[in-house]
């Protein structure tokens, strides 16, 4: 008789950061090589930061295919777990890595030949330009390995192996950080390629990560067995992950839009502005990757647990979900009002640099306070099936809200007044995903609460 999966038994509060503390610390160190990358970069030229800032919008477009389709197979393989069907858990797995490699190649083919015209459309300095269009050619034509780690990941954090998947991106990364300096300045032996340098050193990493994840799953997740013999395309299965990941995709790939939209309106102020805006992601991820940590520990208990009918668990784990990310978010919060100055030291800024961005992390970091509530229940929207109304809070956050705030307020002329639209944009979508969360506690958890009242009464 087969011993129920973790995730269906253990006390969920501790079950979720058993699970979640090994995807914070590997995206600790994910957040810490973004912002090494970037100290690295900022020695070149503040025009090398900022091609690389305005390079965020095609690179986070890239991961957020990689980890959204990751996340549909996360959610369908802990839903088909939960259920026992482990005829689709293998067919999942194995179409995970085919839909991984088909959209690696869609990213190569256009990122290698658009990367100039992406560049040329943002500004025209035509040194931002060249450096832009380097490092974009490199991370698009070697993309593979983003991919491949991706899907390895997701495929371990779905039977709860999260301390594995720290392991593949902890590699990653930290191949990344040492390869950096090397790469960009040339030690030991190896030649200067400046922006290039750290283009190389970020897709040597990502495809160390993926080794690592293959590896990891072939040896050591025997739930799920990967195999092509007798492989059959399966359009049903794709259409179950992309149900869930579709959503995920199109919510992530909404932040390359509004960046883009972001650069256009801070570049019309000055270049140094968009480079603020650059170090801001970069800072703030170091607060955010914890909470999407979690994420990464909610999704397969809530989608588990909703497989097995078990109501009080779903709700105990998002409960105990908000309260973690919320006291993640307070201490950024505080980090950027009290000591944004030393925060902006890390790159070498210029006093212009320095007057822009002190005022500009203290007001965005309002937004924080409602952020944590917001990435969890989103979360759980996923885990749940309910993708769409994810996507759409994310929406009107990011594109219905936020840009517009920005641009309208930009009109006044003052850049101070622009960064005020992220606390506008936290409000809007906190509301708008509160009603979401309701309608899916009345529609689904409450029905099963009562098919388990009730059963519990009969017997």
């Amino acid at each position: 008789m087969q011993t129920e999966n973790k995730m269906g038994t253990q006390p969920v509060t501790s079950l979720l950061i058993k699970m979640s503390i090994p995807m914070m610390i590997s995206m600790l160190v994910q957040a810490l090589y973004n912002i090494v990358d970037s100290m690295f970069v900022a020695q070149i030229s503040e025009n090398a930061l900022t091609a690389v800032s305005l390079a965020f919008p095609w690179q986070n477009l890239m991961i957020a295919v990689a980890v959204g389709t990751g996340v549909g197979v996360n959610a369908m393989l802990s839903r088909w777990l939960g259920a026992g069907e482990n005829m689709l858990v293998k067919s999942c797995a194995d179409h995970s890595l085919i839909l991984a490699l088909l959209s690696a190649i869609v990213f190569a083919v256009v990122g290698t030949m658009c990367s100039h015209l992406f560049f040329s459309s943002q500004t025209s300095v035509e040194e931002i330009v060249v450096y832009g269009d380097e490092y974009m050619s490199v991370i698009s034509m070697f993309c593979f390995g983003v991919f491949i780690a991706c899907t390895c990941e997701k495929l371990l954090s779905a039977t709860g192996r999260t301390t594995l998947t720290m392991y593949v991106q902890a590699a990653g990364a930290i191949t990344n950080i040492i390869l950096d300096p090397i790469m960009i300045f040339g030690l030991f032996g190896f030649p200067a390629m400046g922006v290039t340098g750290a283009a190389v050193a970020t897709v040597i990493g990502q495809w160390v990560g993926a080794a690592l994840g293959l590896f990891l799953n072939f040896q050591y997740n025997p739930e799920i067995q990967i195999s092509y013999k007798n492989f059959k395309w399966d359009n049903k299965i794709v259409k179950a992950i992309y149900s869930v990941g579709l959503p995920s995709i199109i919510m992530q790939s909404i932040g390359s839009v509004m960046t883009y939209a972001m650069n256009l309106i801070l570049i019309g102020f000055s270049t140094t502005a968009t480079a603020v805006f650059g170090i801001y992601f970069k800072l703030q991820s170091f607060i955010f990757m914890p909470v999407f940590g979690l994420n990464n520990g909610l999704v397969p208990i809530a989608a588990y647990n909703y497989g097995a009918h078990k109501p009080d668990r779903i709700m105990g784990v998002f409960k105990a979900g908000v309260i973690t990310a919320e006291l993640f978010m307070l201490v950024g919060f505080l980090l950027f009002q009290f000591v944004p100055a030393e925060l902006l030291g890390l790159f070498k800024p210029s006093e212009e640099m320095l007057c822009i961005g002190v005022p500009a992390l203290r007001i965005i970091s309002w937004s924080f306070l409602l952020a944590g509530y917001g990435i969890q229940t989103g979360s759980l929207l996923q885990a749940l099936g309910h993708g769409m109304l994810s996507m759409w809070s994310s929406v009107i956050r990011q594109l219905v809200a936020l840009v517009p705030f920005a641009w309208l307020l930009s009109r006044l002329g003052q850049l101070d007044l622009v960064w005020l639209s992220f606390p506008m944009a936290e409000i809007v979508s906190g509301v708008v995903i509160t009603f979401f969360l309701i309608h899916v506690i009345k529609k689904q958890i409450r029905p099963m609460q009562e098919a388990a009242n009730q059963e519990w009464r009969t017997a």
